[in-house]
C-alpha cells in the first residue's frame, strides 16, 4: 500500500487534493453535556473556522502537504474569515467557490470537561458544492498523489471526486462522516476507507465492541472494494486491515482536552504519510500521533500540529 510520486520516486510535499466541506465553527464549552431537555450555562464560548474538509486539509498541509482545497462558502462574513484562513494555512483556494444565495455551513459544537463533544451541523453552500464545483478542479487532480474526501458534501460532489481520481489513477481516502449510506459503486472505487467505529458499523451492518468485530467489520468492508480499512477506535487505537495487515495498531494514551477534530486531524496527518511512500502502519502511527497532539489543545482546526511537533512526538514514544 506504500505510495510513490508520480516519477517513482520519494520527494517531500506530496500534492494533496481535499474535497470538502468549510464551516464556522460556533463552540460551547460546559461542565457536561445537557441530556435532553435541559439548559446548561456554558463556561465559555467561541466561533472558529471549521468543516471536515477544511479541517483535514489543515491538518495535511501541517503534517507537510501542498495543498488544494475544494469546497464551496458564502458570500457572507463567514466565508470571508474562511477563505482568509484557508489562505494564511497555506492552502491553495482557487477551488474554493463562493455562493451567492446561499450562506456558509456551520457547525453548533458543545464540549464538555471531559473532551467529549456533541455537534450540529447545517451544510448551507457545501452542500451546493456539485459536479461542475469539482470538476473545475481537474487540473489539480492531474498533479496529485492522493484525493482526500469526507461525506459534508453532496453525493454528486463525491461521486465526480472518486470519477476524477479514478481516471487520472490517484488513491482516493474516503473518511465516511458524518455516516451514511454509500453508493457501491463509489465503494468499489475507494484505495482507503476510513470509518470510525460508529460509521464503520452502520457501513458494515456489524456491531462494532471490540477488537474482534472490528476485524469482521473491516473484512466485510474490504469486500466492497477498498484495498485498505482503518477504523478509528478513539484512545484504542486504529484497526488496519490491508497491505498484509489485519489488526489493532494502539493508539498513544494522552489527556484530552478536545476531541472535537481528533479524526480530521489524523486523516489529514495520514493522508500526507501515506502519499510520502510510509508503509501503512507506520503511516497510522504518524496519523495516530498528530491526533494524540490535537486533543491535548482545544478547537478544532487550531488544534492540528506542524510536521516538527509530529516528529518529535514519535521520537519521544520510539
Amino acid at each position: 500500500m506504500a505510495l510513490t510520486t508520480r516519477d517513482g520516486g520519494r520527494r517531500s510535499g506530496p500534492r494533496v487534493v481535499v474535497v470538502g466541506s468549510a464551516n464556522m465553527d460556533l463552540v460551547a464549552r460546559l461542565d457536561r453535556l445537557p441530556v435532553a431537555g435541559e439548559t446548561r450555562m456554558a463556561e465559555g464560548f467561541e466561533s472558529l473556522p471549521g468543516g471536515k474538509g477544511a479541517n483535514q486539509a489543515v491538518a495535511a498541509a501541517r503534517s507537510g502537504g501542498r495543498v488544494e482545497f475544494v469546497g464551496r462558502i458564502g458570500s457572507d462574513d463567514f466565508g470571508t474569515q474562511l477563505s482568509r484562513r484557508c489562505r494564511g494555512e497555506g492552502l491553495g483556494v482557487r477551488y474554493l467557490g463562493r455562493d451567492p444565495r446561499t450562506p456558509s455551513g456551520s457547525a453548533l459544537i458543545l464540549v464538555e470537561t471531559s473532551g467529549q463533544n456533541s455537534i450540529a451541523v447545517s451544510p448551507g453552500a457545501n452542500a451546493r458544492l456539485g459536479t461542475a464545483g469539482v470538476r473545475r478542479a481537474e487540473e489539480a487532480f492531474k498533479k496529485a498523489d492522493v484525493v482526500l474526501i469526507q461525506l459534508e458534501v453532496s453525493d454528486a460532489a463525491v461521486r465526480e471526486t472518486v470519477r476524477l481520481a479514478e481516471r487520472h489513477r490517484v488513491p482516493v481516502l474516503l473518511n465516511p462522516a458524518p455516516a451514511r449510506s454509500l453508493d457501491p459503486w463509489i465503494l468499489g472505487r475507494i484505495t482507503c476507507l476510513t470509518p470510525n467505529e460508529a460509521e464503520a458499523s452502520m457501513l458494515s451492518g456489524v456491531r462494532i465492541t471490540s477488537p474482534r468485530s472490528a476485524a469482521r467489520a473491516a473484512q466485510k468492508l474490504r469486500d466492497e472494494g477498498p484495498a485498505c480499512v482503518l477504523i478509528t477506535m478513539g484512545s484504542a487505537g486504529v484497526f488496519v486491515s490491508g497491505d498484509g495487515i489485519h489488526s489493532m495498531v494502539p493508539g498513544f494514551r494522552v489527556r484530552a482536552v478536545d476531541t472535537v477534530a481528533a479524526g480530521d486531524v489524523f486523516n489529514g496527518a495520514f493522508a500526507v504519510a501515506w502519499s510520502e511512500g510510509r508503509g501503512l502502519a507506520e503511516a497510522v502511527s504518524f496519523g495516530q500521533a498528530a491526533a494524540a497532539l490535537s486533543v491535548q489543545c482545544q478547537g478544532a482546526m487550531d488544534s492540528a500540529p506542524r510536521r516538527d511537533e509530529i516528529d518529535r512526538f514519535l521520537l519521544r514514544h520510539d
